[in-house]
Protein backbone atom coordinates (compact mmCIF):
# COMPACT_ATOMS: atom_id res chain seq x y z
CA UNK A 1 0.00 0.00 0.00
CA UNK A 2 1.02 3.36 -1.00
CA UNK A 3 2.19 5.75 1.99
CA UNK A 4 -0.14 8.45 2.30
CA UNK A 5 0.31 12.39 2.07
CA UNK A 6 -1.90 15.05 2.95
CA UNK A 7 -1.35 18.14 1.31
CA UNK A 8 -3.31 21.34 2.76
CA UNK A 9 -3.23 24.79 0.90
CA UNK A 10 -5.06 27.97 2.30
CA UNK A 11 -4.71 29.61 -0.55
CA UNK A 12 -6.46 29.12 -4.33
CA UNK A 13 -4.06 31.99 -5.84
CA UNK A 14 -2.66 31.56 -8.90
CA UNK A 15 0.40 31.99 -8.08
CA UNK A 16 3.73 30.77 -8.43
CA UNK A 17 3.88 28.86 -4.74
CA UNK A 18 0.81 27.12 -6.22
CA UNK A 19 1.71 25.84 -9.27
CA UNK A 20 4.71 24.72 -7.27
CA UNK A 21 2.95 22.83 -4.90
CA UNK A 22 0.95 21.21 -8.06
CA UNK A 23 4.09 19.81 -10.28
CA UNK A 24 5.01 18.24 -6.99
CA UNK A 25 1.80 16.25 -6.06
CA UNK A 26 1.42 15.00 -10.18
CA UNK A 27 4.90 14.08 -9.80
CA UNK A 28 4.83 12.37 -6.01
CA UNK A 29 1.16 10.39 -6.93
CA UNK A 30 3.12 7.43 -8.85
CA UNK A 31 4.47 7.10 -5.24
CA UNK A 32 2.23 8.32 -2.74
CA UNK A 33 -1.81 8.33 -2.30
CA UNK A 34 -1.57 12.53 -2.47
CA UNK A 35 -4.58 13.84 -1.63
CA UNK A 36 -4.83 17.70 -1.83
CA UNK A 37 -6.47 19.13 1.52
CA UNK A 38 -8.01 22.53 0.29
CA UNK A 39 -8.87 24.83 3.27
CA UNK A 40 -8.74 27.58 1.51
CA UNK A 41 -12.64 28.70 1.66
CA UNK A 42 -11.76 30.88 -1.97
CA UNK A 43 -15.83 31.52 -2.68
CA UNK A 44 -15.85 33.53 0.70
CA UNK A 45 -13.83 36.69 0.06
CA UNK A 46 -14.41 38.12 3.81
CA UNK A 47 -10.10 38.51 4.72
CA UNK A 48 -10.90 38.88 8.44
CA UNK A 49 -12.64 36.29 8.64
CA UNK A 50 -9.74 33.73 7.03
CA UNK A 51 -7.58 32.96 10.35
CA UNK A 52 -10.98 32.13 11.98
CA UNK A 53 -12.24 29.96 8.62
CA UNK A 54 -8.59 28.38 8.22
CA UNK A 55 -8.82 26.95 11.92
CA UNK A 56 -11.89 25.25 11.43
CA UNK A 57 -10.75 23.87 8.54
CA UNK A 58 -7.51 22.61 9.50
CA UNK A 59 -9.32 21.01 13.00
CA UNK A 60 -12.03 19.07 10.28
CA UNK A 61 -9.17 17.49 9.13
CA UNK A 62 -8.30 15.65 12.65
CA UNK A 63 -11.26 13.93 12.13
CA UNK A 64 -10.45 12.24 8.39
CA UNK A 65 -8.73 9.26 7.84
CA UNK A 66 -5.09 9.35 9.06
CA UNK A 67 -2.27 9.93 6.74
CA UNK A 68 1.42 9.11 6.91
CA UNK A 69 2.66 12.61 6.16
CA UNK A 70 0.97 16.40 6.27
CA UNK A 71 2.26 18.41 4.19
CA UNK A 72 1.66 22.41 4.72
CA UNK A 73 2.96 26.14 4.75
CA UNK A 74 4.36 28.65 7.34
CA UNK A 75 1.25 30.49 8.45
CA UNK A 76 -0.28 26.94 9.31
CA UNK A 77 2.25 26.55 12.19
CA UNK A 78 0.86 29.59 13.74
CA UNK A 79 -2.87 28.28 13.55
CA UNK A 80 -2.54 24.99 14.83
CA UNK A 81 0.21 22.80 16.52
CA UNK A 82 1.62 19.51 15.43
CA UNK A 83 -1.88 17.29 16.49
CA UNK A 84 -1.53 15.12 13.20
CA UNK A 85 -0.59 11.84 14.68
CA UNK A 86 1.73 11.26 12.53
CA UNK A 87 5.01 12.97 10.24
CA UNK A 88 4.55 17.02 9.40
CA UNK A 89 6.66 18.63 6.80
CA UNK A 90 6.53 22.79 6.28
CA UNK A 91 6.82 23.85 2.67
CA UNK A 92 8.31 27.32 3.13
CA UNK A 93 8.61 29.97 -0.40
CA UNK A 94 8.95 33.04 1.47
CA UNK A 95 8.38 34.80 4.97
CA UNK A 96 7.80 38.55 5.00
CA UNK A 97 4.66 40.29 6.81
CA UNK A 98 5.51 43.71 5.67
CA UNK A 99 3.83 43.03 2.82
CA UNK A 100 0.61 41.33 4.15
CA UNK A 101 -2.75 43.15 5.28
CA UNK A 102 -2.28 44.84 8.37
CA UNK A 103 -4.97 42.32 10.50
CA UNK A 104 -1.99 39.78 9.17
CA UNK A 105 0.91 41.48 10.22
CA UNK A 106 -0.71 42.21 13.78
CA UNK A 107 -1.57 38.15 14.46
CA UNK A 108 1.87 37.35 12.90
CA UNK A 109 3.65 40.10 15.43
CA UNK A 110 1.60 38.32 17.96
CA UNK A 111 2.58 34.58 16.92
CA UNK A 112 5.60 34.71 15.48
CA UNK A 113 7.82 33.62 18.67
CA UNK A 114 5.15 30.67 18.81
CA UNK A 115 4.91 30.13 15.00
CA UNK A 116 8.80 29.09 15.07
CA UNK A 117 8.90 26.90 18.31
CA UNK A 118 5.70 25.05 16.40
CA UNK A 119 7.98 24.54 13.69
CA UNK A 120 10.86 23.13 15.48
CA UNK A 121 8.42 20.12 15.68
CA UNK A 122 8.07 19.66 12.37
CA UNK A 123 10.09 16.45 10.95
CA UNK A 124 11.14 18.45 7.53
CA UNK A 125 11.30 21.83 7.19
CA UNK A 126 11.85 22.33 3.04
CA UNK A 127 12.70 25.43 1.13
CA UNK A 128 13.25 26.75 -2.24
CA UNK A 129 16.27 28.87 -2.02
CA UNK A 130 19.87 28.73 -0.22
CA UNK A 131 18.48 32.66 1.40
CA UNK A 132 15.87 30.77 3.28
CA UNK A 133 17.71 27.65 4.21
CA UNK A 134 20.10 29.84 5.71
CA UNK A 135 17.07 31.39 7.23
CA UNK A 136 16.26 28.97 9.11
CA UNK A 137 19.74 27.03 9.41
CA UNK A 138 21.15 30.27 12.01
CA UNK A 139 17.91 29.97 13.70
CA UNK A 140 19.14 26.39 14.67
CA UNK A 141 16.74 24.27 12.58
CA UNK A 142 18.81 20.93 11.57
CA UNK A 143 16.17 19.05 9.21
CA UNK A 144 15.89 21.85 6.38
CA UNK A 145 16.31 20.84 2.81
CA UNK A 146 16.74 22.74 0.05
CA UNK A 147 14.19 22.06 -3.32
CA UNK A 148 14.46 24.51 -5.96
CA UNK A 149 11.44 25.46 -8.56
CA UNK A 150 11.55 23.12 -11.60
CA UNK A 151 9.64 23.25 -14.60
CA UNK A 152 8.42 21.49 -17.31
CA UNK A 153 9.96 22.69 -20.35
CA UNK A 154 8.08 20.61 -22.53
CA UNK A 155 5.70 22.98 -21.31
CA UNK A 156 7.43 25.96 -22.70
CA UNK A 157 7.70 25.60 -26.29
CA UNK A 158 5.39 28.46 -28.06
CA UNK A 159 6.00 28.72 -31.39
CA UNK A 160 6.74 32.33 -33.19
CA UNK A 161 3.55 32.03 -34.94
CA UNK A 162 1.16 31.65 -31.59
CA UNK A 163 3.46 34.69 -30.48
CA UNK A 164 2.23 36.90 -33.57
CA UNK A 165 -1.45 35.87 -33.17
CA UNK A 166 -1.11 36.64 -29.17
CA UNK A 167 0.69 40.39 -29.89
CA UNK A 168 -2.09 40.82 -32.75
CA UNK A 169 -5.14 39.93 -30.54
CA UNK A 170 -3.62 42.41 -28.10
CA UNK A 171 -2.89 44.70 -30.30
CA UNK A 172 0.87 44.92 -29.10
CA UNK A 173 2.26 44.71 -32.75
CA UNK A 174 5.00 47.60 -33.65
CA UNK A 175 7.18 48.28 -30.07
CA UNK A 176 9.04 46.75 -28.20
CA UNK A 177 7.23 45.01 -25.14
CA UNK A 178 8.24 45.50 -21.13
CA UNK A 179 6.82 43.11 -18.73
CA UNK A 180 6.77 44.00 -15.29
CA UNK A 181 5.32 41.08 -13.49
CA UNK A 182 1.78 40.78 -11.56
CA UNK A 183 -0.15 44.01 -10.76
CA UNK A 184 0.42 43.65 -7.13
CA UNK A 185 1.96 46.57 -5.27
CA UNK A 186 4.29 44.65 -3.40
CA UNK A 187 6.11 43.74 -6.63
CA UNK A 188 7.27 47.32 -7.07
CA UNK A 189 5.13 47.69 -10.57
CA UNK A 190 3.86 51.41 -8.97
CA UNK A 191 7.17 52.30 -8.90
CA UNK A 192 8.64 50.27 -12.07
CA UNK A 193 5.44 51.77 -14.11
CA UNK A 194 6.77 55.85 -13.08
CA UNK A 195 10.28 54.81 -13.90
CA UNK A 196 9.76 53.23 -17.62
CA UNK A 197 6.54 55.26 -18.29
CA UNK A 198 8.50 57.90 -21.05
CA UNK A 199 9.77 55.07 -22.74
CA UNK A 200 7.96 54.00 -26.59
CA UNK A 201 7.22 50.73 -25.37
CA UNK A 202 4.09 48.89 -23.87
CA UNK A 203 4.53 48.38 -20.48
CA UNK A 204 2.15 44.65 -19.85
CA UNK A 205 1.40 43.88 -16.19
CA UNK A 206 -0.78 40.46 -16.06
CA UNK A 207 -3.20 38.09 -13.05
CA UNK A 208 -5.57 39.89 -11.31
CA UNK A 209 -5.11 44.01 -11.26
CA UNK A 210 -4.58 44.54 -7.61
CA UNK A 211 -3.37 48.09 -8.47
CA UNK A 212 -4.14 50.64 -10.65
CA UNK A 213 -1.40 51.62 -13.23
CA UNK A 214 -1.66 52.82 -16.63
CA UNK A 215 -0.03 49.78 -17.64
CA UNK A 216 -1.58 47.87 -19.53
CA UNK A 217 -2.82 44.38 -17.73
CA UNK A 218 -3.49 41.20 -19.27
CA UNK A 219 -5.61 38.39 -17.07
CA UNK A 220 -5.03 35.23 -19.59
CA UNK A 221 -5.24 31.95 -19.72
CA UNK A 222 -2.45 30.20 -19.08
CA UNK A 223 -1.34 29.54 -22.86
CA UNK A 224 -1.45 33.31 -23.61
CA UNK A 225 0.60 34.26 -20.44
CA UNK A 226 3.56 32.18 -22.53
CA UNK A 227 3.32 33.58 -24.89
CA UNK A 228 3.06 37.23 -23.84
CA UNK A 229 6.66 35.65 -21.86
CA UNK A 230 8.21 35.02 -24.93
CA UNK A 231 6.65 38.16 -26.92
CA UNK A 232 8.94 40.07 -24.04
CA UNK A 233 11.72 41.84 -24.84
CA UNK A 234 12.44 42.57 -21.10
CA UNK A 235 11.47 41.54 -18.17
CA UNK A 236 11.49 43.49 -15.38
CA UNK A 237 10.72 42.15 -11.40
CA UNK A 238 11.10 45.07 -8.83
CA UNK A 239 10.21 42.90 -5.92
CA UNK A 240 9.85 44.74 -2.83
CA UNK A 241 9.66 42.22 -0.65
CA UNK A 242 11.98 39.39 0.74
CA UNK A 243 10.53 36.48 -2.14
CA UNK A 244 12.17 32.99 -2.42
CA UNK A 245 12.87 32.17 -6.11
CA UNK A 246 10.79 34.41 -8.44
CA UNK A 247 8.87 31.60 -10.40
CA UNK A 248 7.65 34.08 -13.26
CA UNK A 249 11.06 35.10 -13.80
CA UNK A 250 12.59 31.54 -14.39
CA UNK A 251 9.50 30.85 -16.79
CA UNK A 252 10.95 34.03 -18.40
CA UNK A 253 14.44 33.21 -18.49
CA UNK A 254 12.77 29.56 -20.16
CA UNK A 255 11.76 31.86 -23.38
CA UNK A 256 15.74 33.48 -23.72
CA UNK A 257 13.34 36.60 -22.36
CA UNK A 258 16.44 38.91 -20.42
CA UNK A 259 15.12 39.62 -16.74
CA UNK A 260 15.93 42.75 -14.64
CA UNK A 261 15.50 42.47 -10.90
CA UNK A 262 16.00 43.45 -6.88
CA UNK A 263 18.81 41.43 -5.35
CA UNK A 264 16.17 41.13 -2.25
CA UNK A 265 16.26 37.72 -0.55
CA UNK A 266 16.74 34.70 -3.06
CA UNK A 267 16.45 36.89 -6.03
CA UNK A 268 20.08 37.82 -5.78
CA UNK A 269 21.03 33.83 -5.91
CA UNK A 270 18.73 33.71 -8.89
CA UNK A 271 20.09 36.68 -10.70
CA UNK A 272 23.52 36.20 -10.18
CA UNK A 273 23.49 32.68 -11.23
CA UNK A 274 21.85 32.96 -13.99
CA UNK A 275 23.68 35.98 -15.34
CA UNK A 276 20.97 38.50 -15.55
CA UNK A 277 20.70 42.16 -14.67
CA UNK A 278 20.44 43.47 -10.62
CA UNK A 279 19.02 46.79 -10.11
CA UNK A 280 17.86 47.80 -6.46
CA UNK A 281 17.63 51.21 -7.31
CA UNK A 282 14.28 52.63 -9.31
CA UNK A 283 16.09 55.85 -10.73
CA UNK A 284 18.58 53.55 -12.69
CA UNK A 285 15.52 50.93 -13.81
CA UNK A 286 15.16 53.10 -17.08
CA UNK A 287 18.89 52.96 -18.21
CA UNK A 288 19.44 49.33 -17.55
CA UNK A 289 16.03 48.55 -19.73
CA UNK A 290 17.35 51.41 -22.66
CA UNK A 291 20.71 49.27 -22.68
CA UNK A 292 19.45 46.24 -23.30
CA UNK A 293 16.68 47.26 -25.63
CA UNK A 294 19.57 49.11 -28.01
CA UNK A 295 22.23 46.11 -27.88
CA UNK A 296 20.37 43.06 -29.28
CA UNK A 297 24.01 41.17 -29.19
CA UNK A 298 24.07 41.88 -24.94
CA UNK A 299 20.32 41.25 -25.23
CA UNK A 300 20.93 37.93 -26.87
CA UNK A 301 23.54 36.82 -24.79
CA UNK A 302 21.46 37.40 -21.27
CA UNK A 303 18.62 35.84 -22.79
CA UNK A 304 20.84 32.40 -23.78
CA UNK A 305 22.68 32.55 -20.05
CA UNK A 306 19.22 32.43 -18.44
CA UNK A 307 17.95 30.13 -20.39
CA UNK A 308 21.17 27.73 -20.10
CA UNK A 309 20.71 28.12 -16.28
CA UNK A 310 16.97 27.62 -15.87
CA UNK A 311 16.39 24.70 -18.23
CA UNK A 312 18.75 22.59 -15.87
CA UNK A 313 15.89 22.67 -13.30
CA UNK A 314 13.81 20.02 -14.60
CA UNK A 315 10.60 18.05 -13.31
CA UNK A 316 12.34 14.92 -12.75
CA UNK A 317 14.83 16.67 -10.69
CA UNK A 318 11.98 17.92 -8.18
CA UNK A 319 10.35 14.51 -8.16
CA UNK A 320 13.67 12.99 -7.04
CA UNK A 321 14.01 15.70 -4.63
CA UNK A 322 10.62 15.14 -3.06
CA UNK A 323 10.58 11.49 -3.26
CA UNK A 324 14.26 11.46 -0.90
CA UNK A 325 12.77 13.58 1.54
CA UNK A 326 9.72 12.11 2.09
CA UNK A 327 11.08 9.07 2.63
CA UNK A 328 13.68 9.91 5.11
CA UNK A 329 10.85 11.37 7.64
CA UNK A 330 8.66 8.17 6.79
CA UNK A 331 11.61 5.90 7.78
CA UNK A 332 12.34 7.94 11.05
Amino acid sequence: MKPRLAWITLSRKRSGGFQYGAWVREKLSPFFEVELQDVSFHSIDVKALKPVLWALGLISLWFKKPRDVWIRDFIMAGIVPLWTRKKNIFLIHHIDPSVWPWWARTMYRLLEGYIYSNLRGADAVVVISRYWERHFRERGFARVYKIYNCFPVEEYRVSDEEVERFKKEFQLEGKPIVYLGNCEREKGVVEAYEALKDLDVYLVTSGEELVKIPARNLNLTRRNFLCLLKATDVAVFMTRFRTGWDMTACEAMLFKTPVIGTSIAAMQELLESSGQTICDDFGALKQKVEYLLSHPEAKKAQGERGYKFVRQFSLGKLQREWQAVIQEVISK
